[in-house]
């Protein structure tokens, strides 16, 4: 397992699928020096996403391979399919960047929190369900997928309870603003030092 050193923090936006988190993580990273691990997953992309972007697309087999190989830091299965986060990838992230930050659902992301505790920051974003619903219909996601997302809305839901900042986001501008205040706040606290 990666040992964390004292500046480097990791920042875990979890939440619904459809609350935005990919776009506030991706706008708060702008206002520091932060580098993003993407999971590898053996799902079928989106329409609008990209591979090595969005995720590492990967088949059944790589997927099994790579985690026989225990390259894995943390993998889950939800719905069969799988997600992981690659070791090496939050190493190379940590050689050039004190903050990393991860998008994850949140069985991933206890599993760090369980790692690395106080070096990681769970940062809960949703939106009420009927907006979360809005969202993937403008993505025009695929009925199934709505429906398998909103299976998990309440269970995952209930894991706010647990995270360190809770943001509910209603306009994705203003909320990176105040979830970047929270990040400095808890920076200048901690005297970590960035180049931003």
């Amino acid at each position: 397992m990666y040992k964390i050193k004292d500046k480097e923090k990791l920042f875990i936006y979890t939440g619904p699928d459809g609350s935005g988190r990919k776009t506030i993580a991706k706008m708060v990273a702008t206002a520091f020096d932060m580098e993003t691990v993407l999971s590898y997953t053996t799902r079928p992309p989106r329409h609008y996403e990209q591979d090595g972007v969005d995720y590492h697309f990967v088949t059944d087999e790589t997927f099994n391979k790579l985690k026989d190989n225990q390259e894995f830091l943390e993998c889950v299965d939800i719905d069969g399919i799988h997600y992981g986060i690659r070791e090496e990838d939050i190493v190379k992230a940590f050689e050039d960047h004190n903050l990393v930050y991860l998008t994850l659902n949140p069985e991933g992301t206890e599993k760090l929190k369980e790692m690395y505790g106080d070096k990681v920051m769970r940062l809960f974003i949703y939106s009420d369900r009927d907006t979360v619903i809005e969202r993937h219909k403008a993505r025009n996601d695929k009925e199934e997928d709505i429906q398998r997302h909103l299976a998990h809305y309440d269970e995952i839901m209930a894991y706010k309870t647990q995270c360190e900042q809770v943001f509910e986001n209603y306009d994705s501008p203003q909320v990176s603003y105040q979830v970047s205040e929270v990040i400095e706040a808890y920076l200048d606290r901690n005297r970590i030092v960035t180049d931003y």
